[in-house]
């Protein structure tokens, strides 16, 4: 059961982020110039999906863990993380600020590092599985940065 709350948990803020901003992802994201290796609209929610559920077993791990003093750094750590993850899209969808939401990313990468970094020392898988994550955060900080240079 908490397995299943835990990737609930993610799963739902990722959805919550994505469904408050899908009228700009549907009309002013399709206006603004995009580098070539922009993928396809189509490959973001997948890719998420699949993101925000690693997300939710990573925490389920460290819920699951022994006790220990590292474990609140890393609740606060992934909460930190998962609030950023979340405003990112409405700083860049709804208030279109492409550069800042360049900052915010930049700043979501380095928790998402600490984030693998404490986990690693109170449960190896659930950093680990946090791998594709900062390959996904890191390709997508490349292509924000692109978007920003090519509108402005």
């Amino acid at each position: 059961m908490k397995l299943i709350l835990c990737i609930a948990f993610t799963t739902l803020v990722g959805f919550a982020s994505g469904m408050a901003n899908v009228n700009a992802i549907n009309s002013w994201y399709t206006q603004i110039q995009k580098p070539s290796f922009n993928p396809p609209n189509y490959l973001f929610g997948p890719v998420w999906t699949v993101l925000y559920i690693l997300m939710g077993v990573s925490l389920y791990l460290i819920i699951q863990a022994p006790s220990n003093d590292a474990k609140k750094t890393a609740y606060w750590i992934f909460g930190i993380q998962l609030l950023l993850n979340a405003l990112w899209s409405f700083i860049f969808f709804y208030f279109h600020q492409i550069g800042f939401a360049f900052i915010e990313i930049a700043i979501l990468w380095i928790m998402i590092i600490a984030m693998i970094w404490v986990f690693y020392g109170i449960n190896k898988t659930a950093a680990l599985i946090q791998i594709p994550y900062l390959l996904w955060v890191t390709f997508a900080s490349v292509l924000n940065f692109a978007i920003w240079r090519l509108n402005s």
